[in-house]
């Protein structure tokens, strides 16, 4: 009899300590997650020690290096086969992330891809959005509805294959464009997920303007790369 594939969530987070309860016990209701994984970016909150008494994996940045970064260090402390790549900030919809393992656990694909519902406030201009589709697609020919999520499961296999995580919010067009290039099946599915939305603030421009330069330099790192082989 086959052993049952291990899961880990893996959690990137900076100052979330007031959400972070909320995912975790929703992902805690989720069959067939074995662990979770809080990697605690630099936080100046009490997001570390929440995630301790909340029977989590914890790992510490001694500062914030990004969500790249933090993900890599995630993956590198997680012990399971498949992962669960997932935002903070989801909170009771985190349970949706059961959603995502199906294609991989069945073996229909290696990486599948969270494409939540539209948001409900205003928010930026689909620029940032509008550019990772269109890379991705002039790149790898594929045509993703949601290039931008951070809402993933991906087999580890993929990522080892892989030359490494990008860099800060560039991490999921990089990721995703390093897969489907070496030839990974990458898949999209809806989830009823929601999370912190940013508005159109000084806080929400500044955000969307250090993605926009986080996916360019993905993107542009990309431009001329040979695509990896499996």
């Amino acid at each position: 009899m086959n052993a049952p594939t291990l899961v880990s969530a893996i959690i990137p987070a900076y100052n979330e300590a007031a959400i972070l309860p909320a995912t975790v016990a929703a992902l805690r209701a989720v069959p067939g997650i074995h662990e979770v994984v809080v990697v605690d970016d630099g936080s100046t909150d009490e997001t570390a020690a929440l995630a301790r008494g909340l029977g989590c994996r914890v790992v510490q940045l001694g500062r914030n290096r990004g969500k790249g970064a933090a993900l890599a260090a995630g993956v590198a402390a997680a012990a399971g086969q498949v992962l669960l790549l997932l935002d903070a900030d989801l909170g009771p919809s985190a349970r949706e992330a059961g959603r995502l393992l199906p294609p991989i656990l069945a073996g229909e694909a290696d990486m599948v891809i969270g494409r939540l519902p539209p948001a409900r406030g205003p928010g930026g201009f689909g620029l940032v959005k509008a550019l990772a589709g269109a890379g991705i697609r002039w790149l790898t020919g594929l045509s993703l509805a949601a290039p931008l999520s951070g809402q993933r499961a991906v087999r580890r296999e993929v990522l080892a294959a892989l030359p490494g995580l990008a860099g800060g919010f560039g991490v999921e067009v990089g990721l995703t464009i390093d897969a489907a290039r070496a030839g990974f099946r990458v898949v999209e599915v809806p989830v009823a997920m929601e999370h912190r939305e940013t508005g159109r603030d000084m806080a929400g421009f500044w955000h969307r303007g250090r993605q926009l330069w986080h996916v360019a330099g993905a993107l542009a790192r990309r431009v001329g790369r040979p695509a990896g082989r499996r």
